[in-house]
């Protein structure tokens, strides 16, 4: 039977092509003049999601995001458009945060995007706003040099109804963000979002290659007003699998830590494996959630958990 080759896997061909010939290159032209430095196998980032609490009750603000990561040792930063969301075409504010972060020597990767309407919605008008709302997140990111946008595949009806509706509303995004070289990550982030066999079917629908998903942690309710009962609950492991061939991006969504510095609700070693073991080397992303630890500390803890399981990981 003849296999038709999709557009995801002639774009990650050349692509592959292009980054082999790229690495081919620096190492014989480098080889010889200095000595091969390898990579860590994974970098980390902070989500400025971890500092909500200091953020909403205006002791530190967007501008301020860089600074604060650099202070705690962060090399990049993950924005949440909710910090800033009138500022989305506002050239002046993302210059400054451009200048802010380059005084810092902060890397500035994707902004997360919420509230900006579903782009699965049932409702074909409703769906076409929510995809023209994200746009002009699609230029800032752009113009903060980052390399995505994270959104939220939202939608209503059934298993399969849904799955159609969002990945048309993502497939339009995508397409309107490929110019930008902005890609478009879509995060578990509950409902069916949740569950990491739809979501990757979803993926599949889609199929384009920059169009792919966010897996985060701790976000694998698929309905948190029954979060206490089990059943509610998709397998974090299982799913993060999943989501991992199309991940662009990683959340290591933390809450408490018990007195060896490890996360309660969470196997770091077990899912940074998964994620490792995908073949991912990107960055991978502080999400501080608890309640136990200042935002701060929260955030320093679950660095120090990442560079520890990193360390053995890599060993």
């Amino acid at each position: 039977m003849k296999h038709e080759i999709t557009r995801r896997e002639a774009l990650k061909a050349t692509g592959a092509g292009c980054l082999a010939t790229m690495l081919l290159s620096r190492v014989v032209l480098g080889s010889e003049t200095r000595p091969r430095i390898s990579e860590p196998l994974f970098r980390i980032s902070l989500a400025q999601w971890s500092l909500h609490k200091l953020l909403f009750a205006n002791e530190i603000t967007t501008n301020d995001f860089a600074k604060e990561a650099r202070l705690m040792g962060f090399d990049a930063i993950e924005y949440v458009n909710s910090f800033f969301k009138d500022k989305a075409e506002d050239q002046l504010y993302l210059r400054e945060l451009n200048a802010r972060s380059a005084d810092q020597g902060v890397s500035q990767l994707l902004i997360m995007c919420d509230g900006e309407g579903a782009l699965g919605d049932a409702d074909e008008d409703a769906r076409t706003t929510a995809i023209k709302n994200h746009q002009k997140w699609i230029r800032a990111a752009k113009e903060l040099g980052c390399h995505s946008i994270r959104v939220n595949a939202s939608s209503s009806g059934s298993y399969e109804e849904q799955q159609t509706l969002a990945a048309d509303g993502l497939r339009r995004l995508t397409e309107f963000a490929e110019p930008f070289g902005i890609n478009v990550i879509v995060e578990n982030h509950g409902g069916f979002s949740s569950n990491g066999q739809w979501l990757s079917g979803v993926m599949n629908m889609v199929d384009h290659p920059m169009c792919g998903t966010l897996p985060d942690f701790g976000n694998f309710c698929m309905d948190w007003s029954r979060s206490d009962q089990p059943d509610a609950w998709y397998d974090r492991y299982q799913g993060t699998a999943e989501l991992m061939p199309f991940a662009m991006a990683v959340s290591a969504k933390s809450h408490e830590f018990d007195e060896h510095g490890n996360e309660t609700k969470t196997d770091y070693k077990k899912m940074l494996k998964i994620v490792t073991d995908a073949g991912y080397r990107g960055w991978v992303g502080v999400e501080y959630e608890g309640s136990s630890h200042t935002p701060r500390d929260g955030c320093k803890l679950t660095k120090a958990l990442l560079e520890r399981v990193r360390a053995k990981l890599s060993g």
